[in-house]
């Protein structure tokens, strides 16, 4: 009998392969075999896909089937290659028609009944499938929505194995299409005008939307650090069509997309809780890493509520992706790579007993010192701006002052923004965090008047190099929300106090 060929996906992190898929039957004692470094769940697909042809009134041969993957040198799991085994093998049998199954790229877990089960990396898989030049997609019917959002391939959903065999006899009203897109709905952020007092903790929120900061809130419990925190998507543009797409892309990868509507439109927020591991939060797993925590939240904001009761490994293990914008894991089965560009935001206690007033507190000193030393220097020394929460003193507005909206502090959170993209469009950078230091210092480099502080920082070994860069990032915001066109001495010493008072 001819072979047949099909074509499905392997997904590595966020980066896919094309895989052809290769059914030839006879030349043996009747069984089924998988070659191409199939994982144990998809060595199991052999037993489903058997009982699901049967089901859905087809013959399965009763001789040798051998379904060749390629490229054979490529670890590949899963269950998502069912639907394209099926119909290679009724292909190869001469039970269906070859003509459609070219080009056409098939997703789906086959149920032992023949009904198509959802799986993760649609999104991703169909990017795919895309860049190879395949041209139509077949996906399980609850994915459709999330496959809609690839251009450039011609997308059907399907419900059952038959609707599929039924497609490839001509039948192409078998397969469903997908509801025209529509715009994701807008998401209720909490607004800032809900905080009580903390003028420094919420000015410092601002300047961290406004360029791209991490952010430690230190301060007693009840004064607001998680509510401020909660509010930091709310002050942030919403995302582009190219970031949404890779955001999507994670989260389907994670299985945490929304079914009714899977773009990611809006900046994600993330909030690990203490206890979780090390895998949880970087990404990890056994055979090829899955994403974690930092990279859920890629273009949006990771919040570490409660930083000092995180593990010390935990922490540390953030280090590389605050610098780099992306993890890479090794696994058994080869080294994936997922974006991990965030937001951090940390917020802790100043000691383990936190009383509501500082000189209420029972900790010695060694205990104090133990406790904030979780947060080492080399993980401080990346975050941009630190803040201390003031305890509050009445709920009250006696003054009658009512504080900023989310909705007036976003404008100007967009108006900077707007003016550091000019500034590094031609970079392809979009916020001032995003600047490295060379690129500072030789090409916008300030005054030495204005940079006096900073030097003197320098010089006595209060603030690192890597410190000194973040200032001037931290200072080229300043000027942004103040719409001027470079930053003073003003700016830098209030950057320089961001990080460290006694410096300032």
């Amino acid at each position: 009998m001819p072979l047949a060929r099909a074509w499905s996906v392997a997904l590595f992190g966020v980066d896919g392969v094309a895989v052809e898929i290769e059914a030839d039957i006879g030349g043996g004692r009747p069984r089924t075999q998988i070659v191409g470094l199939p994982d144990a769940s998809l060595n199991e697909a052999k037993e489903r896909v058997r009982a699901a042809v049967r089901n859905s009134q087809r013959a399965w041969p009763e001789e040798l089937v051998t379904l060749a993957l390629s490229p054979a040198a490529l670890p590949k799991g899963g269950s998502g290659y069912d639907v394209a085994l099926a119909c290679a093998v009724l292909v190869a049998a001469g039970l269906e028609p070859a003509e459609r199954l070219d080009k056409t790229v098939l997703m789906g877990e086959l149920a032992l009944d023949g009904r198509i089960r959802t799986v993760r990396g649609v999104l991703p898989g169909l990017l795919a499938a895309r860049k190879a030049q395949l041209r139509r997609a077949i996906v399980p019917v609850q994915a459709l929505p999330e496959a809609a959002l690839v251009t450039g391939l011609e997308v059907f959903g399907a419900e059952h194995l038959t609707e599929v065999l039924h497609w490839l006899r001509g039948e192409s009203e078998a397969l469903r299409r997908p509801e025209p897109h529509s715009a994701p709905p807008q998401t209720e952020a909490p607004d800032l005008v809900d905080v009580v007092g903390q003028p420094e903790a919420r000015w410092a929120l601002e300047v961290a939307a406004a360029g791209g900061h991490h952010l430690l809130m230190t301060g007693p419990p009840g004064t607001g650090k998680t509510m401020l925190a909660q509010r930091l998507p709310g002050l942030l543009p919403s995302l582009t069509l190219d970031q949404a797409l890779e955001v999507t892309a994670i989260h389907s990868i994670a299985g945490i997309l929304a079914p009714e509507s899977p773009l990611v439109a809006f900046p994600p927020f993330i909030a690990p809780h203490h206890t979780c591991s090390v895998p949880a939060l970087v990404g990890g797993g056994v055979g090829l890493a899955r994403p974690g925590a930092i990279s859920h939240s890629h273009n949006g904001v990771l919040l570490l509520d409660e930083a000092c009761e995180f593990a010390p490994d935990r922490l540390e293990a953030l280090r590389t992706a605050l610098e780099e914008g992306e993890i890479r894991l090794a696994r058994r089965d080869g080294v994936v790579r997922y974006p991990a560009r965030f937001q951090l935001v940390l917020a802790t206690n100043p000691c383990p007993c936190a009383p509501p007033r500082e000189f209420d507190c029972t900790c010695t000193p060694h205990a104090k010192r133990r406790y904030t030393a979780r947060l080492s220097g080399p993980l401080l020394d990346r975050v941009d701006l630190r803040v201390r929460m003031r305890p509050i003193t009445a709920l009250s507005r006696a003054d009658g002052v009512v504080p900023e909206s989310t909705a007036v502090v976003r404008k100007r959170v967009a108006h900077a923004r707007a003016r550091a993209a000019e500034r590094w469009k031609k970079h392809g950078w979009l916020t001032n965090a995003q600047a490295p230091g060379p690129i500072l210092r030789r090409e916008y480099g300030l005054p030495r008047n204005a940079t006096a502080l900073l030097d003197h920082g320098l010089d006595v070994g209060a603030v690192t190099a890597r410190g000194a860069d973040r200032c001037l990032r931290v200072s080229w915001t300043l000027a942004d929300l103040a719409e001027v066109e470079q930053p003073t001495a003003d700016h830098v010493a209030a950057a320089l106090e961001f990080r460290d008072r006694r410096v300032a």
